[in-house]
């Protein structure tokens, strides 16, 4: 007869027969073709109702373990192809709990308070839309949103229907190099966030290192260089802190004019800058339609906070709806929505001015 120590507390007691069956069997203590006992009898040596002995009856049949026979009982089915699993191995090894943060404010500056009422406010004013599949590109709040806050603050003209929302900065580089090709070489600042390395050769691409000078990438090198795909940090490039002039920009959009090339526009730092308006992008001074311009919420609210979007020109927009349009958005509906209103309500722009103040004191 099977015994089985059955607990009152936690999992429910058919589940508990259905998982100490389902090990013997695993681990080969019951044979192919063994009859068990009845519902009736194991319910009576068990001390548990029949009901709990055909739940878990039924749900080893299901799962292909048993076999029920008409008027005769329940067999172990044959399974002998699956190799034996001691105690040991049928155990699950719990991770530890992750370190308690830290209750003071984080050194992001982030005042939770605006958060927790947009958070509230949405899930009041939406209720079950949140539920939803996101829009492919970003839900149109958020994507007006960053429009009109790049228009105000960087003077970008971005068009909301160019604006493509994504998990973050990692995320829409791999999608880059899928609307770009892997067949292309990128081009990389040395030394550069060594992430942006990562995730380009993580996505198959080729990626082709240009030493900087102290105004941005090294003109001899950029000269001379194989790649068709740049990816550069105008504002305080990591780890140098260089940010390019005026005439240094220039130069890159003219290199990616002469070569047919694409620039991407990593501008992850801008929103830091201690000037009220950062140096002009490089988005905005392209008149052919070759850059992508990339930013991420990750840096400037909390790293928690896995939002990125990126800007493309019309051109590759259509070419990204026709090559990648397929992808759904990868973050879901909640989180954009209390960012759009993070941003329109003007809460964005005083965190960042509340975080420059506080540089600055520093």
């Amino acid at each position: 007869m099977l015994t089985y120590a059955l607990q009152d507390e936690g999992q429910p007691k058919y589940y508990q027969l259905y998982t100490a069956i389902r090990e013997d069997i695993l681990r080969g203590e019951l044979r192919p073709g063994q009859k068990l006992p009845s519902r009736r009898a194991l319910a009576e040596h068990l001390h548990v109702s029949v009901v709990t002995v055909s739940g878990a009856y039924e749900q080893l049949v299901d799962e292909g373990y048993l076999a029920a026979k008409p008027r005769s009982g329940y067999y172990v089915s044959a399974i002998s192809s699956l190799p034996r699993q001691t105690r040991e191995q049928t155990r699950l090894h719990f991770l530890p709990a992750d370190p308690a943060a830290p209750q003071e404010q984080s050194g992001y500056g982030f005042r939770y308070s605006a958060l927790t009422k947009l958070m509230r406010e949405v899930i009041a004013d939406c209720g079950t839309k949140l539920l939803e599949k996101p829009p492919h590109y970003g839900c149109a709040e958020l994507r007006n949103a960053i429009a009109d806050y790049l228009l105000r603050y960087r003077g970008m003209l971005a068009q909301p229907d160019c604006i493509v929302i994504g998990s973050g900065a990692e995320y829409l580089y791999g999608l880059i190099v899928q609307l770009l090709g892997r067949e292309r070489v990128y081009g990389l600042e040395d030394p550069g966030y060594e992430k942006i390395r990562q995730v380009y050769a993580a996505n198959g691409a080729v990626c082709e290192l240009l030493p900087m000078s102290d105004d941005g990438i090294d003109a001899g090198a950029l000269a001379q260089a194989q790649a068709s795909v740049l990816h550069i940090t105008p504002f305080h490039s990591f780890p140098t802190g260089i940010t390019t002039s005026a005439a240094k920009r220039s130069e890159y959009l003219a290199w990616a004019a002469a070569r047919g090339a694409v620039l991407v526009e990593d501008d992850f730092d801008s929103e830091f800058s201690e000037n009220k308006k950062p140096l002009q992008t490089l988005y905005s001074m392209d008149r052919r339609g070759c850059v992508i311009y990339v930013n991420t919420f990750s840096h400037s609210l909390a790293p928690s906070m896995r939002m990125g979007y990126m800007v493309l020109p019309e051109s590759l927009m259509a070419q990204y709806r026709e090559k990648l349009g397929f992808y759904s958005c990868s973050v879901p509906l909640f989180d954009q929505y209390v960012l759009a209103r993070f941003i329109s309500r003007g809460y964005f722009e005083r965190h960042l001015n509340r975080l420059r103040r506080q540089n600055k004191n520093k």
